[in-house]
């Protein structure tokens, strides 16, 4: 396994980086990084709905899209992430805890009692310190989580918007209530740096023939060029606004599935679906085979009767998807 020396701060370098990396060895790879304050979007997520953008702008704080699923997280300098790219891509898309397990073996190691639960948080005392995020991308996964330390978490509520649906049911009033920092839990007194440079030995320990990776400054150089042209565009960060007359959204366990359409003679002219979801597949395959359909349910159920839902909607059955689509 290749253990990559990242000391970057750039949030766009950063996830420039994970691409690259994929896209260049064909060996596992493990990554610790930081950035400076910034929101990172999952990959299906609509930018206004989860951002507070005027604040973000006003503040600093850079907004970044993921190239994986799932929800939005809030980072720092205070905050931790870590990357796991696995050639062994066939059994590995579903596997949360296989790549959460030396995260967890490091924390108790320090005294944390950290546990995985649910779909991909981490939690100690019930409230969170990971949220943990991956994708498939050519015959590799990538899996990348957080690791709030020692994070500003009222920054991060000022942020981030949370939709009250999400809070429907968890007990809490607002996410800053949902987080914890890990540095209130250590046993002995440490600072990111510190907390940093053990995690990464503590899990390039665990490993056999495990290699360090420094990057040279043309394969730095390499990196820099796709984040311009790629990660830190408009274009990948927002995309375009969609024209609707029809807004849905549904609660799952995990989050909102929101569906925005523009119905025209009684045909779905274009649809885009949003939400915190994971799946391997291309969300705009099933937007596109849904164009002309008529809405009604039976047309869309015959449109959407090929297609595993759960390839592009973890864990949401196809029935689950046309009720999102088209309500009763």
């Amino acid at each position: 396994m290749l253990f990559v020396e990242n000391f970057n701060t750039n949030p766009y370098c950063n996830h420039a980086l994970e691409e690259w990396l994929m896209d260049n060895y064909d060996e596992d790879c493990f990554m610790l990084w930081r950035n400076k304050k910034s929101i990172l979007l999952g990959k299906n997520q609509n930018a206004p709905n989860e951002i507070n953008i005027q604040y973000a702008k006003e503040h600093g704080i850079h907004i970044v899209r993921r190239i994986t699923g799932g929800g939005t997280v809030f980072t720092d300098e205070e905050n931790l992430m870590f990357s796991f790219i696995s050639s062994n891509s066939s059994s590995d898309f579903t596997d949360f805890k296989k790549f959460t397990k030396p995260i967890l073996n490091a924390l108790s190691s320090l005294g944390v009692c950290a546990e995985f639960t649910g779909r991909n948080d981490i939690l100690i005392e019930g409230r969170k310190i990971s949220g943990n995020a991956q994708c498939r991308y050519k015959n590799k996964v990538l899996h990348h989580g957080t690791l709030m330390f020692e994070a500003d978490t009222g920054e991060m509520a000022k942020a981030l918007k949370v939709h009250k649906l999400k809070l429907e049911g968890k007990g809490v009033k607002s996410v800053e209530s949902r987080v914890t920092n890990i540095k209130k839990y250590l046993k002995f007194d440490m600072n990111i740096e510190e907390f940093r440079t053990y995690l990464f030995d503590y899990v390039k320990s665990s490993v056999d023939n495990a290699r360090l990776l420094k990057l040279t400054d043309d394969q730095w150089e390499e990196v820099r060029c796709l984040a311009l042209k790629k990660h830190s565009t408009d274009k990948w960060i927002y995309g375009t606004s969609p024209s609707y007359n029809t807004h849905n959204e549904v609660k799952f366990s995990w989050g909102i599935l929101e569906v925005f359409i523009d119905i025209k003679k009684d045909r779905i002219n274009s649809i885009r679906i949003y939400g915190d979801f994971f799946g391997d597949g291309n969300v705009s395959d099933i937007e596109e085979k849904l164009k002309g359909t008529l809405y009604n349910r039976i047309d869309i159920a015959n449109t959407l009767s090929t297609i595993d839902s759960d390839e592009y909607f973890y864990k949401i059955t196809r029935e689950e998807l046309i009720d999102a689509i088209k309500p009763d």
